[in-house]
This record gives structure tokens, sequence and C-alpha cells, in this order.
């Protein structure tokens, strides 16, 4: 049954409180269950009425943030910020004798392609390509990029306002001159996409949807395939290589061997951490062989440096990982043990001439060991206590990677392991403000069912544990993501308003392992909420805030996370920031992104799976009468990895339903999606609106 109640939307202008939304009464039914929805209609994100309601919501947030008195302070303290850091590099990959970078250097607001000699010759950087220049106000980014095997051709996936809905293009690397090559359709979130070199540099293997014809209009963002492109021919003319077996919502990462003559894709089961493994010789005529299958429990193949074999992170009866050898011609059960299951989590690893780096998370900061290729003669590369390892690159047998804590900003250090040597290189950041008097604490929280999370609070040398400090917990607990040490200079607002700000590694996430992760997906999930909820407790407990100046943020999956605690404890916390996140897990499977979240969050075809979607979904437990915390939802219209219609349904039906005079306000960006490459200026604007929201809601003031 439709029934609609015409309830006017208010001009910006003549209303006191939020402007009130039009309900237009569905019911769907699901395994007998009758499910009511007031805001379906939100859905409709073409529509003129749709909006309508976005320009009042945005119209009336953007007069309530604008009237905090220290709102335009905030925003030119982070543009100065920003003015004051040094460029950093990321994403670094090497070929002989040169790296390959993305460089961000504000007031630029895209990260630009550059070269280097090394990571000690900082005079040899050239740019390749600078975005910027394609794009002025930042509404061009790259998603990812590969060098050839020599280095002199780049591929480079381009995508406009955060869409990452890509174009591969080809740059030549020492000119910087763009190549006619253009292969549309090779990127789209979440399954993304990839590319790899054959050993001349004159073709590559891509990743590529379906085009328009080839598939049903439902079916345009799945069934990712690979293709074969050879350079100065159309794309019209490339062949296709494999994937018509693939799952629907198969995500397939593509990569060469050092010498070429080898390429292998990962294909993952959507976003529930399943992985099958082909292999192909890249001769003409070579043939795709699948060396493991979904069950077997393999998340990472990296090719040995001679090519003549394969090693294996496998979590098969080794929920922390353990490292397999496999001939690169040989079946899995052929494959050898080299490094057992042990404490800690095996997050990566990286084969080089001498021997094999093993990546570990021990809770969430990070330990690397090296073995011989034997897996013998363990030893540890002496990492600062506590801090985060970014992936490690292999230069010269030598291994380069990025080192960062809560505390310090990230320098890229190399190992040598020959030397036995840790130094840090010339491709470090610089902090624009001194974290000198912020330390870095780890407690533990006990959750609902007795199990310990760990909580990382930072704070102000000599904080007193009175109840008195505005507090700021964030957490992500998903798909096996760990929350790893990470340093960000914007926090020192906050702490210069006297404010504590703590990261939980909750279950969902991998900071333990695979079980770890799966004790918070699927019908687990409550096990994420209840986590968070004992961090914010224990948080209280311990006196380190209380309920009316503690706040919460979460992104995404994480932004989940803050629709179901506030809906389960609304009075456990005065703020919540959610960006882009998930609220009906009745309808996000419908999504195009959110099928792929079906193998982490479960379905509704499935009786118990929809029970406990039900259970937890935060649009379906809003309360009519509850009063509410105050909320700050954050979403790009862009947004292809979470529909944008979340946050509308979210804002409406809690702006409805609250009893309290807290403010619930939504901000909608026509300039970003998800939040991968969002312009500079963007991102300072949101995150001033961020603070100025939180600073008014927990009675923060500059000291």
């Amino acid at each position: 049954m439709l029934l609609s109640i015409a309830i006017v939307i208010l001009p910006m202008s003549a209303a006191v409180s939020a402007p009130t939304t039009e309900k237009k009464i569905v019911t769907d039914e699901y395994h007998g269950v009758k499910v009511v929805d007031a805001y379906r209609w939100l859905e409709e994100s073409g529509s003129p009425l749709v909006k309508a309601w976005t320009d009042a919501q945005n119209q009336y947030s953007r007069a309530w943030l604008d009237a905090r008195p220290d709102h335009a302070d905030i925003q030119a303290q982070l543009t100065e910020f920003y003015a004051k850091i040094t460029p950093s590099h990321s994403g670094i990959v090497s070929r002989p004798g040169q790296l390959f970078a993305l460089k961000f250097q504000p007031p630029k607001q895209q990260r630009l392609l550059v070269t280097m000699a090394s990571a000690d010759d900082l005079a040899s950087e050239k740019i390749v390509l600078d975005p910027n220049e394609i794009e002025p106000k930042g509404q061009v980014a790259m998603d990812w990029f590969v060098p050839s095997p020599d280095g002199k051709l780049i591929a480079v996936c381009l995508s406009e306002h955060g869409s990452e809905d890509g174009t591969l293009h080809f740059y030549n690397t020492d000119t910087g001159k763009h190549l006619p090559d253009r292969i549309p359709r090779v990127q789209y979130p979440t399954g993304g996409g990839s590319a790899a070199w054959t050993p001349d540099g004159a073709a590559v293997y891509y990743t590529r949807y379906p085009h328009p014809g080839e598939k049903p209009e439902a079916d345009l963002n799945f069934f990712q395939q690979i293709y074969f492109h050879k350079l100065g021919t159309p794309a019209s003319a490339d062949e296709y290589s494999a994937g018509r077996d693939f799952p629907r919502i198969a995500e397939i990462h593509l990569e060469a061997s050092d010498d070429g003559h080898w390429i292998h894709a990962r294909v993952a089961n959507g976003d529930g951490g399943e992985f099958a493994h082909y292999l192909r010789k890249t001769d003409v005529g070579g043939e795709w062989r699948q060396i493991t299958r979904h069950e077997d429990g393999v998340k990472e193949v990296a090719f040995s440096h001679d090519g003549s074999s394969l090693v294996l992170r496998s979590v098969k009866d080794a929920p922390r990982g353990k490292v397999l050898r496999l001939p690169i011609g040989g079946a899995l059960g052929d494959a050898e043990v080299l490094v057992p299951e042990s404490e800690a989590v095996i997050e990566g690893i990286t084969p080089t001439a001498h021997g094999i780096f093993v990546s570990d998370l021990i809770g969430g900061p990070s330990r690397i060991r090296l073995f011989d290729l034997h897996g013998k003669n363990e030893r540890e590369v002496p990492l600062p206590v506590a801090s985060g390892a970014g992936q490690l690159i292999v230069v010269n047998d030598r291994i380069l990677f990025p080192e960062t804590s809560f505390v310090a900003p990230t320098a890229w250090m190399i190992y040598d392991p020959i030397a036995g040597t840790l130094k840090k290189t010339a491709i470090f950041n610089t902090s624009p403000v001194d974290f000198s008097d912020i330390e870095a604490a780890r407690e533990f929280a006990v959750s609902k069912d007795g199990t310990q999370v760990p909580v990382n609070i930072l704070r102000r040398k000599g904080t007193k544990l009175d109840g008195s400090n505005p507090t700021l917990l964030y957490a992500y607990g998903g798909y096996g993501h760990s929350m790893r040490p990470n340093f960000n200079f914007q926090q020192r607002l906050w702490f210069d308003r006297g404010g504590v700000y703590v990261v939980a590694n909750i279950r969902g996430g991998g900071e333990f392992g695979e079980a770890w992760h799966l004790a918070g997906n699927l019908t687990n999930k409550q096990n994420v909420f209840d986590d968070f909820a004992a961090c914010a407790q224990h948080l209280i407990k311990r006196g380190y805030t209380r309920s009316d100046k503690l706040a919460v943020e979460g992104g995404s999956n994480g932004g989940l996370l803050m629709g179901a605690f506030l809906t389960q404890h609304p009075a456990l916390a005065r703020a919540v920031v959610a960006h882009v996140g998930i609220y009906d897990m009745l309808r996000v499977e419908l999504d195009p992104n959110g099928a792929f979240n079906v193998t982490e969050f479960g379905t509704v075809q499935d009786p118990a799976q929809f029970r406990t979607l039900q259970a937890y979904s935060p649009f379906h437990n809003v309360v009519d009468g509850i009063p509410y915390p105050a909320v700050f939802f954050l979403a790009g219209e862009t947004d292809g990895r979470v529909n944008p219609a979340h946050s509308r349904r979210m804002t409406a039906r809690l702006q409805s339903a609250t009893s309290s005079d807290h403010p619930i306000l939504a901000r909608f960006s026509s300039a970003s999606g998800h939040g991968m490459g969002t312009a500079l200026s963007e991102r300072i604007a949101q995150q001033a609106d961020v603070f100025a929201f939180l600073f008014d809601q927990l009675g923060m003031s500059a000291k």
C-alpha cells in the first residue's frame, strides 16, 4: 500500500528547526515480516523532489554550521596547517633505476605523479603527470598507476568528481606525453580495477566492465573481466582474456612477475575476504590456470624473485596466517610451509633475491621479520615501538617502506638486510604543528562477551582522569581492515581544546587475524557494535570523559557502526559524526556496490541473515520519541561505493523521530564521492564543518 502524506519542505529562511520531510509509506515483506518505510522516495537520486530536499538540508546545515562563532577560524587554521606541511609521497613503485610515486603538494588540489632516481635523491624528482593541469579545481584524480617493466611508459587510471569511474590512459615517462590510447570502463567502485604490462612494454592486460549493450543495464557495474590491449590499436579491437566464469561480484587485481613473463590475477568474491588466484604466461597463446579457490584460504600470492615459484599467505587452518611456497607449475597440494602460524598476524609477504620479508600485525602496531629463502634464520627489522609500517617495496634487494606512529609523521625507511641497517630516507613528512606534548596509551576494554578490545588513547601529557575531557572515539570494524598507528596533524585543533582522541581495534577488523574478522561479520556483526559500546563505556569508567563530553566518529562501514551505536545506545554519547555510511541493511544489497558486500554483511534472502540484519539495521531501529544525540551525516553525491540515499533517508528518519533539541545535520557534497580523489579544498571544508559541529556540541573552546 502506498500512502502519501503531504508535508512541505520549508525554505531555510522560514525554518527554525530542520526541514520537515514528506512521508510516503511503503511496506515490504521479508520471510513473513512486514517492514514499513516512509522515506523510500529519497532513493530517487535524479528526481527534482530529491534535489529540492537535498538543497533544503544543505541550506539548513550550512546556516547552522556557519553560525558557529569559530567556524571561520577553524577553516583558516586547517588551511594554514596544509600550507606549512612538506610534500608527501605515497604509492611508491620501483623500476630499474627509478622510483614512481604519488606526490601530495598543497595547495595543489590533487596528487602529482613523479619519478626520482632514489629515495635519497629528491633533486632528481620529475613530474610525469599533474592532474591539476587537466582540471584546476581538482575534479580529475588518479585512481592508480602501473609503470611498464622498463619504466619508460606508465598506465594511469583517471576519474572525475571523486566517482572512481575510471578510464585508462598512457604516458611517456621521460616527456610526460599523453599517448592516444584510451580504454574506458577499467575501474568502478568497489570492484576497482588494475592493469599489468607485458615484458616488452608494448601491451597490457587490464580489468574491464561490460560496455552498454553487452549486459543488461543492471549488470553494467558487475561481471568484471580481463582484456588485452596492444598499444597503438583501438580499444574496440581489444581481446577478451579471462573472467566469463568469475562471480558476478568479482573484484580482480592483476600483477606481473619481476621479469614480466608471468601474470597473476587475484579474484575476490566480493568484499568478504575470499579469494581465488589464477596464473598465466604473458606469451602469445598462454592460458590461464586456476591455482587456488575461494575455500582454500589463500589471501595473497607473490612471485619469487626469480619467477620459479610462488609465495602464498594462507589462513587455512591458521587464522593468523602462514607462508607457503609453491613451484610455479605445481598444484596447491604441493605447497610447503615456509613460515608457520605464530602469535602475530601475518598480513603481507615480500620475496627478494635472498630472503622473504613478512609483515606482521600485533593487535594494531606493526612488526617486520626476515627469513631466508627456506623460511629459516628469522630476524626482526628494528622498528620503533608501537609504530605502523606500510607496504614493503623491493629496491635492489633492500626494502623501502613507510613508517609512522600516532605522534610522529610518516617517514620512508630503507632496510639493508646484508648490513642489518635501518635508516630514514630523504622522503619524509614534517608536521606543521608540535606533538611533543601528546602521548599514546594502549588500554583494553571488556566487551559484552568478555572479549578484550584494544583502545589507543591519544592525550596531552598530564591529562587528569576526572571525567571532564572532551573525547572523540573512532573505529571501523569490518572487512578485516586493521586500524594501525597513523599520524594526523589536524588533531592538533582537538588537543588544543582539551580533547582526548581514541582509536579502537574492534572485531570485524584484522588486528588479531581472520578469526577477529569473522567474529564481526555476517551473523556475528553485533559483536562489532558491542565492542564499540564497551570502548565508550571504558573511557567513561576510567575517568577520561562522561557521556555528555563523548563524541564518536566513523566512515563507510564505520558509518554503519555509527548508525548502530546511536540507535542501540542513544544516551551514551553526546555527538555522532558519520561519513558516507550504510544505514538500511535490508536494501543495501540492491545497490551496485551493496551486492559486493553480501559476503561481508549477508543477504535478506537468507532467513537467519535477514533476522540479524533487521535487528541492527540503523534505519529500521530508529524509534519515535527517543532523545537522540546530535548527529552529523556527510555524504558524496558521486559516491559509487555507498549510495548517498542511505544518508538522505537516515537523516529524514532521525529528524522526524528525535525528541531532543540536539541538531540532526546532513552535508551532501556534489564535489566528492566516497572520499577517494576528493579535492584538497573540499577536504578542508568538510573537516572544518566536522570540528565546528563537535566543538559546539562538546562545549570546546580554544585554550
